[in-house]
């Protein structure tokens, strides 16, 4: 079949971006024939240096917003602008299929220019962006128009899968599954180095990792509390922190009251290369994720990272990321909302090394069978070639 036209993703999350949906969409489009595609991505500080190191059709737009409802003229006019400038890319790009990242904004300023070009669009999903439209009436009445106008909705996960059919009502025919990937290509296992621990401080530690954006839903603080629990049955435990964001001064100001500034480290942000050492290197990766209101965990792309690594993982028995392990093989799915339980789970896991061991080798088996990006790729290739065939 030969493709017909271009995709257009819509995007303001996208590298340099750093993130795990940003990431989803950089493997799958660069894997892609140039020809095919196009991307309308968000502006960043190092944009322009980023853009020189690929050849992807990359055009870049302010599409951060602080507040994405139209109530106010002046959102409502950034709305306007953004479609207009992407309906500028339609004729000269070839465009015949829309790719929104997000309902809001991304979907409804995908859904102004089919509503002006006729272009139709399919809009992805992660679990939390429509968890959180519930919490507004503006919101969720913004959301459903983009679902319901989407030629195609494509969430990340069952979890979310099952959230678009309860809790929004959308068709199971026009609602495709896309599972996110790992490159395990770059992640791979590396034996314990001695040199490489030290340089990380982590030399004669017992290291708990987490990798991810310090946001309340992700569970650093419980564990923090529970480290405090952990410290004096494991006195060389060590809890290093990977990543930014809003959370940092109250992680920073619940270390300080639990005397911790031993016992956790934040890495903050890290480059690829200094993160795989990391994944690498540590004894047990954890993101022990839980629902905060309506905000959950959609999937978790760094618990495949560090499976992909042949690390034993831990998640909470939030949102999507039991789908990303397989329980008692290749990791657990706990409880995270509470420190004890919390606690009680991770000294388990910590008190038999060779049961990691074994969930190590069998997470990389795991990873490599069912979520190696280039046949992830392949899958949404096909996807978003038969979306284009059908306009």
């Amino acid at each position: 079949m030969t493709p017909r036209g271009t995709t257009l993703l819509v995007s303001d999350i996208f590298p340099p971006h750093v993130g795990g949906t940003g990431r989803w969409f950089w493997e799958i489009y660069r894997r892609w024939p140039r020809s095919e595609f196009a991307i309308a991505a968000g502006e960043h500080p190092q944009a322009a240096e980023f853009d020189t190191t690929h050849d992807l059709r990359v055009f870049r737009f302010p599409l951060a917003m602080t507040s994405r409802g139209i109530r106010s003229w002046s959102n409502m006019r950034h709305y306007l602008r953004l479609a207009r400038g992407i309906r500028q890319l339609v004729r000269p790009q070839g465009v015949h299929l829309l790719h929104a990242a997000r309902p809001l904004p991304e979907g409804l300023i995908s859904l102004l220019v089919k509503w002006q070009t006729g272009i139709p669009y399919c809009c992805n999903t992660q679990g939390e962006d429509i968890n959180i439209a519930t919490t507004s009436r503006e919101l969720r009445w913004l959301t459903h128009r983009v679902l319901r106008g989407a030629s195609a909705i494509i969430p990340c996960s069952q979890f979310t899968r099952e959230l678009l059919r309860n809790e929004w009502n959308v068709p199971t025919e026009k609602i495709r599954l896309l599972y996110p990937g790992v490159d395990c290509d770059f992640f791979q296992p590396a034996p314990r180095n001695d040199e490489v621990r030290e340089q990380l401080g982590w030399r004669g530690r017992l290291v708990i990792l987490t990798v991810g954006r310090l946001q309340r839903r992700k569970g650093h603080d419980v564990m923090i509390e529970a480290i405090a629990r952990l410290r004096e049955r494991f006195p060389t435990i060590l809890y290093a922190i990977a990543g930014d964001g809003e959370e940092r001064e109250r992680l920073t100001t619940l270390v300080s009251q639990w005397h911790l500034a031993a016992q956790v480290q934040l890495l903050g942000t890290l480059d690829d290369t200094a993160l795989l050492r990391c994944y690498q290197q540590c004894d047990l990766f954890a993101l022990p994720n839980r629902a905060v209101g309506k905000d959950v965990e959609g999937f978790g792309m760094v618990l495949l990272e560090a499976q992909a690594c042949g690390r034993p993982v831990l998640a909470g028995a939030s949102g999507g990321t039991a789908e990303t392990l397989r329980h008692g093989e290749t990791g657990v799915c706990v409880p995270c909302e509470r420190a004890d339980n919390l606690a009680a789970s991770v000294a388990e896991l910590l008190t038999d090394p060779d049961r990691l061991e074994r969930m190590g080798r069998a997470g990389r088996s795991w990873v490599e069978k069912h979520f190696h990006w280039p046949s992830r790729a392949a899958e949404a290739y096909e996807l978003f070639t038969s979306l284009r065939q059908a306009t």
